[in-house]
Formats: C-alpha cells, structure tokens, sequence
C-alpha cells in the first residue's frame, strides 16, 4: 500500500466576514513546539489592513445599533460555539505551544469563560459608567457611554487564545467593531477563533482578524484615520511609543501595553476605554 501524502493547510484571514488570501499572496510556516511544521499562515499586507478597517467601519453602525442585551446574546453565542469546539482549541494549543493538557485546557476554560463575563456586561456597564447628573434648574441631566467606532488590537504575543480573547471581547460589548492583529507565533487559534465567528449570529466586518506581522501592520493601523481606538495589548516588543505618536494625529484613543501571561485581565475599565460620553439635557415637566 502506497504512503499517503499530507496536505499543507494554508490559514486564511478574516475580512468582513469572508476568508480571503492576503492580497499580497504572502505566508509563514507556523510550527509546532517541537519544530514540526504545521501549517501556512497568511502574511497580512497593508493593503489587508486598509480592507479589514473599511470592513469593521461598514458594520459599526449596523452593531452599535443593536440593543445592548441583543450584542449580550451574540456574545454569550459565540461562547456556546467555543464550547462546542473546545477539544479543537485544547489540541491547537497544546501542539503550538507545547502545554501540557491541563494548561491547555485551563486556557480555554478561562477564554470561554471570559467571553460569558462580557456578554454579561454589555446590557449593564451603562448602569456603572453612565450617570444621572444634578444640576441647577428644572432638567434631567443625563450621561451614557457611546462606542467610540472601530478598534485596532494587537493582541498579546505569547498567548494562543486567552490574550486574543482578552483584548478583542471588551471592545465588542459597547458596540466597536474591531481589527485584530493575532500573535505571530501562534495564530492558528486566531483562525479558529474566526470561523467560530464565521457561523455565529456576530455580524459580518464586526471582528476582523489579521495574521502576520505586527511590527509590518501595526503602524498602518496606528495612522489610519478610520481607526478610532488602539489597543496596544500586545505591542510590547514594538517600538509603541511611534505607534501611540501616530495614534494621536487622528486623536485615536490608546491602551498602552500590558505584560505577562494574564495581560488584558478581565475588567469594566477595558470596555469603558473604547467608549465616549455623551450628556442628554432635557427638561423637566412642572405640571
């Protein structure tokens, strides 16, 4: 009987909702921890950013349009998906990283688990971060967060799934759309992540995920004017200070870097940074 051949899997990214090739026609190797080869990922161009942004801009209305305990049930959907999956994502996670299985399947664990902490909060942290402000005269005085638009993230490097997670959830709960730029090194997970996306009720250009480089993408993100907010999460080994410099000519919204194994932790202030207030005055009934 003749040996069969493996076929090389070639990893995609995500743009609106689709699973294009890099317009550039470029991939890396993604190997696994003992060196054994694994896979193709898609070598993300600027071109492919300037894509995913347009794409996350034509859904930010459509998104942050929808009730807040509607984005709640989209969300907690898509961690009924992970769940369904998790036996795919403890495998992935195990070969790229080397984890044993108990680490592996504790990283998943608390992925899926964080994606229920934010759903949670998507009809609840206006209550928290919003306020009814008293005033001299007879009007209601009223602040409430609003999304701020599409987000940049670079999500954390030496993660598979759990930074990933960590960075793109809270930006979701207020309404932004997001582009994600995935770890280098383990982005398997990452696609994964985007064909649970793909088959879930999340809107199509809400999450766009980018594989490749992000010393090569990151600066494209940083600079474009479409790009409301950047969470530098991740960006620890980039030279962020000309990432935050080029942010601020559009006068993005920045989340500097955080490090260690549990950066991005789950907390309100990651979904209230990526949000704008936006104070209603009206009056009073003196009848």
């Amino acid at each position: 009987m003749s040996a069969r051949l493996s076929v090389p899997k070639t990893y995609k990214l995500f743009i609106g909702g689709a699973f294009p090739r890099s317009e550039s026609g470029r991939t890396y190797p993604v190997t696994a921890a003992k060196g054994d080869f694994l896979a193709n990922a898609s070598r993300a161009s600027r071109k492919d950013a300037r894509d995913a942004v347009a794409a996350a801009a034509g859904a930010v209305k459509g998104w942050s349009a929808a009730t807040a305990y509607n984005r709640g049930q989209v969300l907690y959907r898509v961690a009924e998906l992970l769940e369904g999956r998790r036996a795919q994502f403890v495998d992935e996670i195990r070969v790229l990283t080397g984890a044993g299985a108990g680490a592996a399947s504790a990283e998943v664990d608390e992925a899926i688990d964080r994606w229920v902490w934010y759903a949670g909060w998507c009809d609840k942290f206006a209550q928290v971060a919003g306020n009814g402000n008293p005033v001299a005269g007879p009007y209601f005085n009223i602040s409430v967060p609003e999304p701020t638009g599409v987000v940049g993230v670079i999500a954390p490097q030496d993660t598979a799934l759990l930074g990933l997670v960590s960075a793109v959830a809270p930006a979701l709960v207020a309404g932004n759309t997001v582009v994600v730029i995935a770890s280098e090194r383990y982005p398997l997970s990452a696609v994964s992540l985007a064909e649970v996306l793909a088959t879930s009720d999340v809107p199509a250009g809400v999450v766009n995920v980018l594989t490749g480089s992000p010393a090569e993408i990151a600066p494209w993100l940083a600079s474009h004017p479409d790009v409301h907010g950047l969470d530098l999460v991740g960006a620890g080994d980039l030279d962020w200070v000309d990432l935050q410099i080029a942010a601020a000519q559009t006068l993005t919204r920045v989340l500097p870097p955080e490090n260690g194994k549990d950066a991005a932790a789950p907390r309100l202030d990651r979904i209230t940074a990526f949000t704008e207030t936006k104070t209603v005055w009206h009056p009073k009934s003196l009848v």
